[in-house]
């Protein structure tokens, strides 16, 4: 199987019927990696045809709700419908492990029900959680993975993911600004997937906290732009704010290519890109 992603939530913290929380998967054999875990995500991972138990590992980058507000549903789900104890490596920047215990402690009430009630399970969710500082180099899986400094401002620190099997690289941005770190995490991938805004759109709108937005997130164009310059093959956009209707996908990918010249996929939640 190549490397490949599937953008499971391409939206925001703006709730939309047709787009679950901000989550991507990236598979290369039975790797099976989980970067965010926005809402819904699990109910997406089935749409992909994975039971949670087939997630090697959750790589989260930064702490923002709505990018781990499901993790307590992948926790939960990867525990019950493993046939075994099995360990659920969790990565994240400093911060993680106290998010994750904060959710253990949520979990409590309901991991001592399901004890009580099945003979076969006779402990709680085993959880690896490891925290990160950018450029620091590891497995998991059939996949070898380097964490890349972004910049999210005031949130920090903010990892990404630059995600390598046999040869072929997919860069996992997350919620970022044009940076150095972000120009290194993309360098020559053949996937770089980039979290991104309409600033035209959101400009239109007279709202200050919507307004602060555009001061932390890549816009369409500098998405674009820095693809170009890191040469990359695909650009993948997601978590679109505003969240782009039917029939726009033209309008954005436009605004892209004015800039890149290489493949750009965006689109619903399950659209998936592989690695060339």
């Amino acid at each position: 199987m190549p490397l490949s992603v599937t953008l499971l939530g391409t939206g925001s913290p703006l709730p939309d019927p047709n787009r679950a929380g901000p989550s991507t998967l990236v598979q290369a054999g039975d790797t099976n990696l989980l970067v965010d875990a926005g809402r819904g995500c699990v109910m997406r991972l089935a749409g992909a045809g994975l039971f949670p138990s087939m997630v090697t590992g959750v790589l989260l980058t930064h702490l923002h709700s709505d990018h781990i507000c499901a993790l307590n549903d992948v926790i939960t789900s990867h525990w019950v419908t493993s046939q075994a104890p099995t360990p659920l490596p969790i990565h994240g920047p400093p911060g993680t492990a106290a998010v994750v215990a904060g959710i253990e402690q949520m979990l409590q009430p309901d991991v001592g029900y399901r004890i009580d009630h099945h003979d076969d399970l006779t402990t709680g969710p085993q959880l690896e959680v490891v925290e990160h500082e950018p450029g620091e180099r590891f497995t998991i899986g059939a996949c070898t993975v380097t964490t890349h400094a972004t910049d999210h401002r005031p949130v920090e620190p903010t990892l990404g993911y630059r995600i390598d099997h046999d040869g072929a690289v997919a860069a996992i941005a997350g919620d970022t600004i044009p940076c150095e770190g972000l120009d290194q995490l993309c360098a020559g991938a053949d996937l770089y997937v980039q979290t991104v805004i309409r600033e035209d759109l959101v400009a239109l709108v007279p709202n200050a906290r919507l307004q602060d937005i555009l001061d932390y997130h890549s816009t369409v164009a500098q998405a674009a732009q820095t693809a170009a310059r890191a040469g990359v093959a695909t650009l993948v956009l997601t978590h679109y704010v505003p969240p782009m209707q039917p029939g726009q996908e033209d309008a954005w990918r436009a605004i892209a290519a004015e800039h890149f010249d290489g493949t750009i996929v965006l689109g619903n939640d399950l659209t998936r890109a592989d690695a060339s």
